[in-house]
């Protein structure tokens, strides 16, 4: 499948798919390998993402990233430039996921899904909002822990807070690549305790003036790694119930 014709849509669009139907489809699905990768900088992280994903195959298991990164701007495959309004000497990359612009720093959990999609369901397209909605889902249950509100927008990718002084500012971020043989990689990333200051010098996800907020502002005294364990765990919750059911 091509890029979508309409480049707004593809903008917002969290996910770069591209899908070929094939009958062969691998193993049934086993729970990820969750792998912390500790710090390091973005382009260790996605030169090592590409190389995994052009060589598993169908028994290669699905895993889990575990990272946190030094100060960087990605841009999606759809991003404008131009929402990097002044970098301050920040690297800016350009990526090959989903979204628009979005900022990673020390202080946020990042989750990478290197996700066989064949495994769950046949249905490709079907099967990808699943797993987006899903990513929603985990971000959202592991707030609730936290007794922290987050909902989704309707074409603004990511979670948002759902009430208080605070509603609407956004919390997690969310893009993904989908290679044509069903293998995603990219992720999501929440914002638990960091510096958010140079949200103010982008358009997040190619919004102006979209607020961006962390769990530390909001009370919360989690650390990145009790965030990390937590939001893995809600994450293969969530790929689990999209399992197909035992015969």
């Amino acid at each position: 499948m091509a890029r979508h014709p309409d480049s707004k849509h593809f903008r917002q669009n969290p996910v770069v798919l591209f899908f070929r139907y094939t009958d062969a489809m691998p193993n049934s699905p086993v729970t990820p390998l969750i792998v912390q990768r500790g710090h390091e900088d973005y382009d260790t992280t996605l030169r090592a993402m590409r190389a995994y994903t052009d060589t598993r195959t169908a028994d290669s298991p699905d895993q889990l990233w575990l990272v946190t990164h030094d100060p960087v701007f990605t841009l999606g495959l759809g991003a404008d430039p131009s929402h990097v309004l002044d970098a301050h000497g920040i690297a800016v990359v350009q990526t090959d996921r989903g979204g628009e612009v979005t900022y990673h720093a020390p202080g946020q959990v990042i989750v990478y899904l290197l996700i066989d999609l064949r495994r769950q369901r046949s249905d490709r397209r079907l099967l990808a909002r699943e797993f987006v909605h899903g990513i929603e889902q985990a971000v959202i249950d592991t707030l609730a822990a936290y007794n922290l509100h987050g909902q989704r927008k309707p074409g603004a990718p990511g979670i948002y807070l759902a009430d208080g002084p605070s509603e609407g500012a956004k919390i997690a971020a969310l893009g993904l690549k989908v290679r044509v043989n069903g293998c995603t990689y990219h992720g999501v990333s929440l914002n638990v305790a960091m510096d958010l200051t140079p949200f103010s010098w982008i358009n997040p996800c190619g919004y102006a003036g979209l607020q961006t907020i962390d769990m530390r502002s909001l009370g919360s005294n989690a650390t990145v790694e009790q965030l990390q364990a937590a939001l893995a765990g809600q994450l293969i919750h969530q790929l689990k119930g999209h399992a197909p059911a035992a015969a």
